[in-house]
């Protein structure tokens, strides 16, 4: 894959970001119709492009390679949970936000921004490590986070685990492995639907810059710290990790491509639920999906050219 493709990919995404700001400026989608497009995207369309591109013939894993990703799915997590809570105490954030900025840490946009952005950019073997990656987030966010949120005094819901986008990346682990082919009918609607995924959500993303201001968040100093290390230094750091170790060029950017997501929407959605201050999460979010454009483009591009 050469930089020019990731460029004019990323420029496509750009385009289908500012339709989406345009279409909530111009009051074509309002705050209801997002909310509920947004649960199409997460619970149908989002879950149906993981198992079209897994039955679509084009990806050919072996069971040692599903094996390993899923330990090196394993490593990313264990090694971002190691970092969430030492992340707030470099910065020197006060005792009682620094479990938002540890929830930062660990649970980034690895679905609705990371499914379309991959899908887009990388070869089709890469969605392979995104399930991967979209499995331990919900496992652990529905565990692992509601803990951090609460500090301890939520009660774990463990029928949550089990979302739409949990349960079909579960068996969309398992048909890789079995090398099972659906019947032609459900394989082709899948494929319709999945097909829809990538221009809703990025649209929906665009609805979402539009709609939260930033103009506060953008001069907190804590946000662009965040960004510098862990969207823009981890990234590197697992590239050079990844390469040292031989691994190839389709897992190295997968993972770096991971990891370079910006945060994602379900911390703050819980919070909120929670009855939670969000003003952190709230900003932060918006201000690294924006940034995410221009660092996950550089990034990709620069990662794409190391490789060769």
């Amino acid at each position: 894959m050469s930089s020019a493709v990731v460029m004019q990919q990323m420029g496509v995404i750009v385009i289908l970001v500012a339709i989406g700001f345009y279409l909530y400026k111009k009051k074509v989608i309002d705050d209801k119709v997002s909310q509920r497009l947004s649960v199409l995207v997460m619970d149908i369309c989002n879950p149906a492009l993981v198992m079209a591109s897994i039955i679509s013939g084009n990806i050919s894993v072996s069971h040692a390679e599903l094996i390993e990703a899923m330990l090196l799915g394993f490593i990313f997590y264990a090694a971002l949970m190691l970092l969430a809570p030492l992340f707030p105490l470099l910065l020197k954030v006060n005792k009682d936000k620094r479990r938002f900025y540890n929830l930062m840490i660990v649970y980034t946009n690895v679905g609705f921004i990371g499914i379309p952005v991959a899908k887009a950019i990388l070869p089709e073997k890469a969605i392979i490590y995104v399930i991967i990656c979209n499995i331990f987030y919900c496992l652990l966010f529905y565990t692992h986070g509601i803990l951090v949120i609460s500090n301890g005094k939520e009660k774990l819901d463990l029928k949550k685990v089990l979302s739409p986008g949990t349960v079909m990346a579960i068996l969309s682990l398992v048909v890789c492995w079995f090398n099972y082919t659906p019947p032609a009918i459900i394989s082709s609607s899948l494929v319709h639907i999945g097909n829809a995924t990538v221009f809703l959500s990025m649209t929906l993303l665009g609805v979402s810059i539009a709609r939260s201001g930033i103009g506060k968040s953008i001069k907190n100093v804590r946000i662009w710290a965040y960004i510098l290390i862990r969207m823009i230094a981890l990234p590197i750091i697992i590239f050079i990790l990844l390469r040292t170790i031989n691994r190839d060029d389709v897992t190295i950017l997968t993972f770096c491509l991971m990891a370079a997501m910006p945060i994602g929407n379900l911390p703050l959605i819980q919070s909120e639920k929670m009855g939670e201050d969000t003003e952190i999460l709230s900003g932060a979010i918006t201000v690294t999906t924006v940034v995410s454009i221009i660092s996950i483009t550089v990034l990709m591009i620069g990662f794409t050219a190391a490789l060769g």
